[in-house]
């Protein structure tokens, strides 16, 4: 009787480790349980600048870009398009139809940032005001990820210049507090502690610097278009730099901390090399950056970014055909992330895991 019970409690340990293994991401594609889709870059062959990704319950993957000229004419104020697997993307048209009515009369939307919360979506973006000089930070809701979001009705902030740019919330999983990172216009990247319902600064709060530009160090004369993540007790700012459009030179860099709020060290700093870039130009594409970060379901980390095709270099006429959406793996070396050749990959490549 003791040795059936004994091989029983055996099986059932078996099973549960058997089961518990099967439940990693890694093992199941290994076990073909997991495929993986093939890509070649771009994913989305068009103009679609200052890409940001976010997943719905659903599994459903949707990027939402700066504004740009429509297909067959029109102006589209911010992007939005859907994908199943990160590669093949369905463009939907116009996120934010209707223009809030502090900036009725302009045509600057910037870099829009969506996250799901309390049964709504949220996007964080940037605009020109009707009244002034500048860009403002901006908050729009909707009960649909592809939109139509509705801007709250005024400005969280504005000011001179193009500081108030790429907003990127963060839920800080240490104390669940919601965070939203900003800047710069050769200003700092800055974070603000956001109020409960996303939609205002949290009360008594302050903004706080988190990097700072370097003019002496490549790529860094201006930093912008933040990006955190939490890996390994470690939150990584990915952010880009230097010059994206107008004689473009610009790359995707790294820095970490041990706090989300800072203090950050660059790659540079911690490591000893001669920059803090990840992905930089190469032979085919042209100022990569302005990045976004998304997990397929075996567990990779893929960055989403946007860069000019060289053959088609960057034209000063608005809306031309420029800044196209790429991804690319990454690995993870010496507690610091890597994109392999540290440039864009061409020609068909293995991509993300699917279902």
């Amino acid at each position: 009787m003791r040795a059936r019970w004994l091989l029983l409690a055996i099986g059932l340990t078996v099973v549960a480790v058997a089961g518990a293994l099967v439940s990693q991401p890694r093992v199941r594609l290994a076990l073909g349980m997991i495929g993986t889709v093939a890509y070649a870059n771009p994913v989305i062959d068009r103009d679609f600048p200052d890409p940001a990704v976010m997943q719905a319950a659903d599994g459903t993957w949707y990027a939402y870009a700066t504004q740009s000229g429509a297909e067959g004419g029109g102006d589209v104020n911010l992007q939005v398009a859907r994908s199943s697997d990160l590669v093949h993307w369905d463009l939907l048209g116009e996120a934010l139809p209707g223009k809030p009515a502090w900036a009725s009369s302009t045509q600057d939307f910037w870099a829009p940032h969506v996250i799901e919360r309390d049964g709504r979506f949220v996007m964080y973006y940037s605009a020109a005001p009707d009244d002034g000089q500048g860009l403002c930070l901006a908050v729009a809701t909707a009960q649909d990820p592809a939109g139509p979001f509705i801007d709250r009705g005024e400005p969280l902030q504005c000011g001179d210049g193009f500081v108030n740019i790429d907003p990127m919330p963060f839920r800080d999983p240490s104390d669940g507090r919601w965070l939203l990172f900003w800047g710069s216009g050769f200003e700092p990247i800055r974070v603000r502690e956001l109020a409960a319902d996303g939609l205002d600064w949290a009360p008594d709060s302050s903004a706080l610097t988190v990097l700072e530009p370097d003019p002496l160090a490549e790529y860094e004369n201006l930093v912008e278009g933040a990006w955190v993540v939490l890996r390994d007790g470690w939150y990584y700012l990915f952010y880009s730099g230097d010059s994206c459009c107008s004689n473009p030179h610009y790359a995707v860099l790294v820095a970490r901390s041990r706090a989300a709020t800072g203090p950050y060290e660059k790659l540079a700093e911690a490591t000893g090399a001669d920059s803090s870039a990840i992905l930089v130009a190469d032979e085919t594409w042209n100022a990569p950056g302005h990045n976004a970060i998304a997990t397929d379901v075996a567990g990779r980390d893929w960055i989403v970014y946007h860069a000019v095709e060289r053959d088609e270099p960057f034209q000063s006429t608005e809306f031309a055909l420029s800044r196209r959406t790429l991804i690319d793996p990454i690995d993870w070396v010496d507690g610091w992330p890597r994109v392999q050749g540290a440039g864009p990959s061409t020609g068909e490549q293995p991509g993300p895991a699917v279902p």
